[in-house]
């Protein structure tokens, strides 16, 4: 489709016409039928994985020269209805090509992941969360209809209540791969308003996040999105969205100036809907430090353009091929490096549990903090391979770095623990990085059997991964 973008902060003014264009649907079949030739191509017991050399996974992925399924023309956006609100939109898009489609209509999708090149098919099939979670789940739970390439070939089109649709979600590729998905649209303003909120004790925040999921209000303000960051034990905030159409000037976090840093330094702030919407991004929260750049001199020196989370996932992967940073800590004489990337749900009257838990065993700060509750499937019950129980608030904790923790780092020793501990208080894990889960350990937590089933009827020939090998044996 092509549109002239309405007024709206960020993306230029001017009324917009819709025109639907009818070849984007044939170009959108056309796509398909590259992703079939290419399935056919490959040889029959050869691994079959998405021919794409980008990926927010941090799971090592298996070396292979076998050929990939051709996925390259299922990256944008069909069409965008602003009358009934909902967007028909391709596996491999972008959430950052999404939200250039559907803003210019002052719409949105109800949950914008909060790093750019996260895809929608990425954020359905391998879970996704942000600030609006507390009220709209998670992104999965605003689809209203999947077409579904499978194991066996074939593009199935499912909708809620049906057996792959319900168990497609934290799946990771093991029953197939959307190729197009209809989902729910939200309408925003321009503006979004910001308060920081502190808090000295973590129980005292659970609870006012519990008060915020009831009532969506705070002091007597909408609360639209909220999120948190712990920097320290007793140093906790709160970030409350209100949207906004009136006009004020508003920060810029994409230059000099870092949004995590203003959490600290600002009770108030106010930001363009497209900036709140990539906040994190500039800095990959605050994991840009890493690469020096929150340095002002190096800031300065590094371009805009590679001020982006996507940027920072190729230099991890660079360093992990050539082992630079084990290199200089041997040479320095520091212990071996753990990686503890996870984002973990905890039930939000466990909270203070676990933070004070990971504070005594891990002691990585700062952390993200992100409110949701689960919408369940649309018979009211939980979603079959992540059961978060429906309606119940849970916090996820999100946190991204390296622990030295000597010659045990290759065993995850931390990692471990962490699992261990989640489940313990009730939670679940993500799977998007390194799990260790025994196999009867990871069937009775992400519903094994279901999977199996489920697996069997639109993979017969078991052509693709399953997701315990996925997720757990190929590291």
């Amino acid at each position: 489709m092509t549109d002239r973008p309405a007024t709206h902060a960020g993306l230029g003014e001017s009324n917009f016409v819709r025109v639907i264009r009818t070849s984007a649907w044939e170009e959108h079949e056309q796509a398909v039928g590259k992703l079939r030739a290419s399935y056919a191509a490959i040889p029959s017991g050869a691994p079959v994985r998405l021919a794409k050399k980008t990926s927010n996974l941090f799971r090592p992925r298996a070396d292979t020269t076998a050929p990939g399924l051709d996925v390259s023309g299922l990256n944008g956006v069909i069409d965008v209805d602003p009358v009934a609100r909902t967007a028909d939109v391709q596996g491999m898009c972008t959430y950052e090509d999404l939200v250039d489609a559907t803003l210019p209509h002052g719409l949105i999708p109800l949950v914008v992941p909060q790093l750019r090149t996260i895809t929608l098919g990425g954020a359905v099939t391998g879970l996704g969360i942000e600030s609006t979670s507390f009220r709209s789940g998670l992104p999965h739970e605003s689809v209203l209809e999947m077409d579904i390439f499978t194991g066996a070939g074939e593009v199935v089109t499912c909708r809620p209540g049906d057996a792959l649709f319900d168990t497609f979600p934290n799946s990771y590729g093991s029953l197939g791969y959307a190729t197009r998905l209809r989902i729910e649209l939200e309408s925003v303003p321009s503006y979004v308003s910001l308060r920081h909120v502190r808090f000295d004790d973590a129980g005292l925040l659970s609870k006012t996040v519990t008060q915020i999921v009831e009532t969506s209000t705070y002091e007597g303000i909408r609360v639209d999105g909220m999120d948190g960051v712990a920097f320290e034990p007793g140093e906790y905030y709160l970030t409350l969205a209100t949207w906004r159409d009136e006009p004020a000037p508003t920060s810029d976090y994409t230059g000099q100036q870092i949004f995590y840093r203003s959490i600290q330094q600002r009770e108030t702030d106010v930001l363009s809907i497209y900036d709140y919407l990539w906040r994190w991004d500039t800095d990959w929260f605050w994991c840009s430090g890493a690469f020096g750049v929150q340095n002002p001199v190096v800031r300065r020196l590094w371009p805009r353009r590679w001020r982006r989370s996507d940027v920072y996932h190729r230099l991890i992967g660079l360093d992990r091929r050539i082992g630079l940073a084990d290199r200089l800590d041997r040479r320095a004489g520091r212990p071996m490096r753990e990686r503890v990337i996870q984002d973990v749900e905890v039930p939000v009257e466990r909270l203070t549990e676990f933070l004070d838990w990971f504070d005594d065993a891990v002691g990585m700060r700062p952390v993200w903090l992100c409110p949701l509750v689960s919408q369940g499937t649309s018979g009211g019950k939980r979603w079959s391979t992540y059961p978060l129980e429906p309606g119940a608030p849970y916090v996820n904790v999100g946190f991204w770095g390296t622990v030295h923790v000597g010659p045990d780092a290759p065993e995850g020793p931390r990692n471990r623990a962490i699992e261990k501990r989640v489940h313990e208080l009730g939670g679940h894990k993500s799977l998007y990085s390194e799990a260790f889960y025994d196999q009867d350990t990871f069937d009775r937590l992400y519903d094994g059997p279901n999977l199996a089933t489920v697996k069997a009827q639109y993979d017969p020939d078991n052509r693709l991964t399953s997701l315990y090998d996925k997720a757990v044996k190929r590291r």
